[in-house]
């Protein structure tokens, strides 16, 4: 009898799942609509807008990734105070202060003024999150941008990307996070998977791929999948922007015409999920077709060309 009882209690023991923990996705039942996103402030404030209907069906109802930099203020007010506002639907956040940011480009510069600045910034946005279910992707284009940098940056800018790693293990354990791994013809894939591993990536659920570029889900799923080949002894998902890339990428990447909308978000498509990183119609700096724009602000032209692949 003794050695029965035994042998079903192993038989438990051996079939239960593993400790792990939740996924945010499971947790939540879709992915949230931030009533206040710029697009949606845009709508409010713009009824009569003749572009006003076309925004409002296309974009501002739809699930957008709300950005988090120094303009946020106190980052865990800041953070704490939007997840705990998205009820039962799945946050996605983007956490966009590390020092030198947009070192190669310009257009977006900024960040953290010291490495011990970002590590207190970045440990005080996992801390906000906690035990709620999220969706964070962590510093885009910062493992990319590396043509203008020598090795000393390099190697701090990745000790700071695996820190804010440890810091989503250690403090928001329902969060997938998601280290930035460019796009499907910056960098290539063999060589940003090491950038990642060196990066912390295995601290993470995976990468993203494509956030604020305009290359196809395909293109970029390929490109995803031979990153994730690449890793050394080990695969990672991915998920991809799908924000801008409806009609593709022309050879530009800042606010060139004739782009369209891409599929609104969704698990699954090709990766793990399809976000709406970049707000579509969130300049990409002065450049293209807003020369007037800053980075991060939001032209309703832009937008509205956008709906229909102007």
């Amino acid at each position: 009898m003794i050695r029965a009882l035994a042998l079903a209690l192993l038989a438990v023991v051996a079939t239960a799942p593993a400790a792990h923990a939740a996924s945010p996705v499971g947790l939540t039942d879709g992915f949230y609509v931030d009533p206040d996103s710029n697009p949606a402030v845009w709508v409010r404030d713009h009824a009569g807008d003749g572009r006003q209907a076309a925004i409002k069906a296309n974009i501002s109802t739809k699930p957008i990734a709300r950005w988090f930099g120094a303009w946020s203020g106190d980052i865990k007010t800041a953070v704490s105070g939007y997840v705990n506002k998205t009820g039962t639907k799945l946050p996605v956040l983007v956490a966009y202060n590390i020092p030198g940011r947009d070192a190669c480009g310009g257009h977006s510069g900024g960040g953290a003024g010291t490495p011990e600045a970002y590590r207190a910034w970045i440990s005080s946005f996992a801390s906000a999150i906690g035990s709620r279910p999220a969706v964070v992707v962590i510093e885009p284009d910062s493992l990319a941008d590396f043509g203008c940098m020598d090795g000393g940056k390099v190697a701090e800018r990745t000790a700071m990307i695996k820190y804010a790693t440890e810091q989503f293990k250690a403090k928001a354990p329902n969060t997938w996070a998601y280290l930035d791994a460019g796009n499907a013809q910056w960098v290539p894939a063999a060589t940003m998977a090491t950038r990642l591993d060196s990066a912390g990536v295995r601290n993470v659920r995976g990468f993203s791929i494509n956030v604020s570029n305009y290359h196809t889900t395909a293109a970029s799923t390929a490109y995803g999948n031979s990153v994730s080949g690449a890793l050394p002894g080990y695969t990672k998902p991915y998920v991809i922007d799908t924000s801008r890339n409806g009609n593709g990428h022309n050879g530009e990447w800042c606010n060139p015409g004739g782009r369209k909308l891409g599929t609104p978000a969704r698990t699954g498509g090709g990766a793990e999920m399809l976000l709406w990183v970049k707000v579509p119609g969130d300049s990409d700096g002065r450049c293209g077709k807003a020369p007037g724009v800053d980075a991060g602000k939001f032209d309703p032209q832009l937008a509205f060309d956008l709906v229909h692949g102007y």
